[in-house]
């Protein structure tokens, strides 16, 4: 039976030590990390519980190892905050499920991301990046614009204020962005469409779409954007809808362009949104995306689909032992347990 160690950033412990809601918003609740681990254990795998990479670090300096690591450490510090634990772990030649640290530090970043997109001939919307006060006078787009923080995740720094209309709304914006999240601001052409995501399972010519979501922010919502705020209380105010025919095949397959020409791996999401011509843009990628069995974008899109939870585990599992070869750091043969 293989060992999976779970590495992740258990909010509750952080908010013990004095951080907030909103920094401690991507991290995942208890109800995630048990999900997790008996839907593992479910699937005929022990299962050993890591914790954030400090833990990791002290259990890699008593001699522990793993056959596996299911990561979804999202880090606390640093524009490359998501890639420490796939670092750490490639050092010690231990295999882990879902993207390796070049691709984690590189997507944490949504304007690298969006050039790379860009250069792969994939819709994403026209931006600027603004790093300093005196970039925002250098920003040459059309009104109207939409800005949020280069770096974050969930909606953070997003709010009724982001959709831009007028350059008097531009500097004050970007400059409140800039002092609170202390790092760069995306400012790009805002897109007026429909807003979707596709969740996707497996790497490179093997990835698929598991289904296409629209998200709907209904008149209720007191912001009309997909923010922090929207998605902590979704219910009753948002409205998701799978999508079906064109629209469906069109958003997996921009999707599935952006996930390969990233490198993405065994699991995650990408957002897009219609631009006014109905042509569905790039937005961001999400290759750690929350796996909540509930309330979770990917977990409920792959709901329905008809794709339950253990399923979709299954199957991300099932890449990451097909990617790695069958061969584990000590030779030891994986056992796949489901099939994409």
């Amino acid at each position: 039976m293989l060992n999976v160690g779970i590495a992740y950033d258990l909010r509750s412990d952080y908010l013990k030590l004095g951080y907030t809601e909103e920094d401690t918003a991507e991290f995942d609740s208890e109800v995630t990390i048990r999900a997790i681990e008996s839907t593992l254990q479910q699937l005929g795998y022990r299962t050993q519980r890591i914790g954030n990479v400090y833990s990791l670090i002290e259990k890699l300096n008593k001699g522990e190892k793993w056959d596996l690591v299911f990561n979804i450490c999202e880090g606390l510090y640093g524009i490359g905050r998501e890639a420490q634990v796939p670092a750490i772990l490639d050092a010690y030649r231990i295999p882990y499920v879902f993207s390796d640290a070049l691709v984690l530090a590189l997507t944490l970043h949504k304007g690298q991301t969006k050039r790379i997109v860009r250069d792969q001939g994939i819709p994403t919307a026209d931006f600027a990046v603004v790093e300093t006060l005196a970039d925002i006078m250098r920003v040459n787009l059309p009104f109207p614009l939409f800005a949020k923080p280069i770096a974050e995740g969930t909606g953070k720094g997003i709010d009724g204020k982001s959709r831009i209309s007028s350059p008097k709304d531009l500097v004050p914006t970007c400059e409140k962005l800039l002092i609170k999240f202390n790092q760069p601001v995306l400012v790009e052409t805002y897109l007026p469409g429909r807003e979707f995501t596709v969740g996707i399972v497996g790497s490179g010519d093997e990835a698929r779409a598991v289904g296409v979501m629209e998200i709907i922010i209904t008149p209720r919502a007191k912001e009309q954007t997909y923010s922090l705020h929207t998605k902590e209380n979704w219910r009753g105010i948002v409205d998701y809808k799978l999508a079906t025919g064109e629209i469906e095949r069109v958003c997996a397959e921009t999707a599935l362009n952006a996930w390969r020409a990233l490198g993405c791996r065994d699991g995650g999401r990408i957002d897009l949104k219609m631009d006014a011509n109905g042509v569905p843009n790039f937005i961001e990628v999400n290759p750690l995306a929350g796996i909540n069995p509930e309330h979770s974008d990917f977990p409920m899109l792959a709901r329905f689909k008809g794709v339950d939870y253990v399923t979709l585990i299954g199957m991300i599992m099932d890449s990451a032992i097909s990617r790695i070869n069958n061969v584990g750091y000590d030779g030891k043969v994986f056992e796949s347990s489901y099939s994409l």
